[in-house]
């Protein structure tokens, strides 16, 4: 049987080689080519031909979200399936609406990666049963919308760093963009979510379980 080509893109070579040696010991798939920023993925993407990728959201250099765009600009019918230490509360939907094709976290076990990875692949969607009851919430009218939905993506990725510690300079350093720009976004986000400091953000965050108090 010939194994299905998987693409395999995330920063932490720890990871890469955890999931070689679980896909190793399927007889359908194989790691056939690893990324470990942005630049390696799409070059790759544009390349060569891959059955599925698997991403990690928080790359360097890149926002995960944009990556995923860009490889759909790409390679529209390739598979996307995103792993992730974020929880699905952080960035599931938002990959969801951005072209993946589903979205596990990190703590799943190595069975249900597999799962996931072959539904994808055959053209299916994987999501939770928290995701999917994230997606229905969403398609209901409300007048009551939270407040961190009216962020962009961008933006949100800077919310989640904010309210995670990072200052201005650190986050600017891992986005490649100026201290100044990013401080824009920070008003703009406190301007959108009317709140008044970080401290704020931080106390919305882990209310609505955006951020596990513990990570703090």
């Amino acid at each position: 049987m010939e194994k299905l080509r998987v693409l395999l893109a995330d920063d932490h070579a720890i990871i890469r080689d955890g999931l070689k040696q679980i896909l190793a010991d399927t007889e359908d798939l194989a790691v056939a080519g690893e990324a470990a920023n942005g630049h390696d993925l799409l070059h790759l993407v544009r390349e060569q031909a891959w059955d599925v990728l698997v991403l990690d959201i928080s790359m360097p250099g890149r926002n995960g979200l944009d990556l995923i765009r860009l490889v759909r600009e790409e390679q529209p019918r390739l598979p996307i399936l995103i792993l992730s230490m974020h929880h699905e509360e952080q960035y599931a939907v938002r990959a969801l609406h951005a072209g993946a094709s589903g979205y596990l976290t990190k703590e799943s076990d190595a069975d249900l990666l597999v799962h996931a990875i072959r539904r994808v692949a055959r053209g299916g969607v994987y999501v939770s049963d928290t995701v999917a009851e994230l997606m229905a919430r969403g398609l209901m009218p409300t007048t009551n919308e939270l407040p961190h939905t009216s962020l962009s993506d961008r933006e949100y990725q800077i919310f989640h760093m904010l309210v995670m510690g990072q200052g201005l300079t650190e986050i600017a350093n891992e986005l490649s963009l100026s201290v100044k720009t990013i401080s824009t976004h920070k008003t703009r986000i406190l301007q959108k979510m009317a709140m008044a400091n970080t401290s704020e953000l931080i106390r919305y965050a882990v209310a609505h379980n955006l951020v596990e108090a513990g990570d703090l």
